[in-house]
């Protein structure tokens, strides 16, 4: 029976501690596809970042921008942004309370910024960035909005009487950003898109931020090296990415044979 699925990138199709994409992972992927079955990204990455990974991993398919971007057979069929008036409620609210605000109109490192509190309370980020200053913008004139950064400590997040509007994520104290935060759903999409059962789908994953996709309508594969909760919504726990856990995984379910 045809499977689909779907792989996480950090942790999952790479080693945790290099980044490199595990040999025994894109082995793997080269035999399901030989066997008939459909193999895909799941990542909250954005679009842009996505690409990359995808052309490494040999996958014309994926689910990006934590399951706004679908792409199949290398073309980009949806890219959404973020719903507009919760965002703008979001940036108002942060922006009165003083934190500086970065805000992504597109796809790319481009972010635009009406003054320079984020850097000053921040600093520049870890992450290849372009900031472009733009002291005369109104926020309530942007069309689109990918991701909002704002430079809050997690100490006084309770300020923000909107902070769960939409989904975020916090890795570091003194800032997080908000983006899309349903692969799950991105997932259901893809298989509307490919005319499939959803029972047929398969996740793999290794992170907090694979949660969301961990579903009793398919199967969930977590990787031995993952976040704890995750290992316990899994129907299967296989080894770390690092020693063929999707190898050994797909070995133990018969999807592809030594």
């Amino acid at each position: 029976m045809k499977k689909y699925f779907f792989f996480d990138i950090d942790g999952t199709l790479t080693d945790i501690h290099t980044g490199r994409m595990v040999p025994s992972a894109l082995e793997t992927l080269r035999k399901l596809e030989a066997a008939g079955h459909f193999t895909a990204i799941a990542t909250g990455r954005a679009y842009y970042k996505t690409v990359a990974a995808a052309e490494e991993a040999g996958i014309r398919n994926f689910v990006a921008n934590g399951g706004a971007a679908l792409v199949l057979d290398g073309k980009l069929v949806r890219n959404a942004p973020l719903d507009r008036e919760k965002a703008l409620t979001i940036i108002h609210e942060a922006d009165e309370l003083g934190y500086g605000i970065l805000v992504a109109i597109n796809d790319s490192i481009d972010v635009v910024m009406r003054d320079h509190r984020f850097l000053e309370q921040f600093g520049e980020r870890r992450e290849k960035t372009n900031y472009i200053y733009r002291p005369d913008m109104e926020f309530d004139d942007l069309t689109d909005i990918y991701k909002i950064y704002i430079s809050i400590p997690e100490s006084e997040e309770h300020r923000l009487q909107n902070l769960n509007l939409l989904g975020h994520i916090r890795m570091g104290a003194d800032y997080f950003w908000y983006q899309h935060d349903s692969k799950d759903q991105g997932i259901r999409d893809m298989m509307e898109w490919l005319g499939a059962d959803i029972k047929d789908v398969v996740v793999f994953g290794d992170g907090e931020n694979d949660m969301v996709m961990f579903r009793k309508e398919w199967t969930s594969i977590a990787m031995g090296n993952g976040y704890p909760a995750l290992l316990e919504m899994a129907d299967y726990v296989t080894d770390a990415a690092e020693d063929d856990g999707i190898r050994n995984a797909c070995l133990h379910y018969g999807w592809i044979t030594e």
